[in-house]
C-alpha cells in the first residue's frame, strides 16, 4: 500500500495510463494456485467481494445465470410455493471450526416467515405469501449464512463457511483472505491460494496499479480523457467498462450481468493462468 499511496502522491499523467481488453483467450479450464489481487474504489466493492469470500448462502446464481445449490443440498415447495423445505449440506464448518446448524440458517430465514427444524438437516419456511421466486432470492448476499445469526462486520472478524478466511482485514481498505484447507467446495470453486482487494480511491491510480502489475484487477469506469491499451480486457465491454483485467487471469466463458464484481463470487470463480 506504501508503494501506491506515493504513487498517488507523486505521480503525474497517470489518466492516460489506462488499461484495456483485447479478448485473448485464455484456457477454459480453472488452474489452482497463486494470488488475485483487486483495486477497488471506496464504495461497497471490498466488502462486496469479501463477503462473497468469506461467506455463503443456501443458494448460489451460477455464471450463466443457473440456479444451483450452495449450503443447501436439496429444497422443496408445496403447491402454492408458500411452505418450503430445505436440506442442508452434510460435513460444513464455519472457519472456527463451529458446525454448520439449523439453529444458524433459522436465523438468517426468521425474517422471512416462520421456521421449524424438521430434523437435523431439514429445516422448515413457511413464508407470509406464496414467492416461487424463493431460492433465487436466497442467494443474495443478504442472505448469507453466520454463526447463530452473528453479524458480517467487521472485517477482521468475520467468520463463515466459504473458500478463504480472513487473514487480515481493514473495513474500507484492504482485505486479504486466504484458501481454506479441506473446504467442501475444493476441485469446484476458490482456484487462487488467497485473494486481496485493496481500496484505491482514484481511478487514475488504480489503473496505473494494474499497469505497473501491483494489482490483476481494477474497477476502471471509463471517464473522459482515459483511453485504451492492448494487452488487458474489458468486463462488461470495452465500450461499457467496470474492470479491466490483466492477462494472467482467467474467468468463466460466461459472466451473468447482475453485476460488475460477478455477483461478489470473483474469489471463488476466478483463477490465475
Amino acid at each position: 500500500m506504501s508503494r501506491l499511496d506515493r504513487r498517488a502522491l507523486f505521480t503525474s499523467g497517470a489518466a492516460a495510463a489506462l488499461l484495456a481488453a483485447t479478448g485473448v483467450s485464455l484456457e477454459a479450464s480453472p488452474k489452482p494456485g497463486g494470488v488475485l489481487r483487486l483495486a477497488v474504489p471506496r464504495d461497497d466493492s471490498l466488502e462486496q467481494v469479501a463477503r462473497g469470500a468469506v461467506f455463503e448462502t443456501l443458494t448460489e446464481i451460477a455464471p450463466d445465470g443457473t440456479l444451483r445449490g450452495e449450503l443447501a443440498s436439496d429444497w422443496q415447495t408445496n403447491a402454492e410455493a408458500r411452505v418450503w423445505t430445505f436440506d442442508l449440506r452434510e460435513g460444513v464448518t464455519f472457519h472456527d471450526g463451529t458446525p454448520l446448524r439449523i439453529n444458524d440458517v433459522s436465523a438468517v430465514l426468521s425474517e422471512l416467515g416462520r421456521t421449524e427444524a424438521l430434523t437435523e438437516n431439514r429445516l422448515l419456511l413457511e413464508l407470509a405469501q406464496a414467492n416461487p421466486g424463493l431460492p433465487f432470492l436466497l442467494a443474495d448476499s443478504r442472505f448469507v449464512i453466520t454463526r447463530e445469526g452473528e453479524g458480517v462486520t467487521p472485517l477482521r472478524a468475520a467468520n463463515g463457511t466459504g473458500c478463504y478466511r480472513v487473514e487480515r482485514a481493514q473495513d474500507d481498505r484492504h482485505f486479504l483472505g486466504r484458501k481454506v484447507a479441506g473446504h467442501y467446495r475444493n476441485g469446484q470453486a476458490g482456484w487462487v491460494d488467497a485473494i486481496e482487494i485493496i481500496v484505491i480511491p482514484d481511478a487514475a491510480v488504480r489503473a496505473e496499479a494494474l499497469r505497473d502489475g501491483f494489482v490483476d484487477v481494477a474497477a476502471l469506469p471509463l471517464p473522459d480523457g482515459l483511453r485504451a491499451r492492448d494487452g488487458y480486457r474489458y468486463h462488461p465491454s470495452q465500450t461499457d467498462m467496470a474492470l479491466a483485467v490483466a492477462a494472467p487471469v482467467g474467468m468463466p466463458r460466461q459472466i451473468g450481468t447482475r453485476g460488475a464484481l460477478d455477483d461478489g463470487r470473483i474469489a471463488e470463480r476466478w483463477w490465475m493462468t
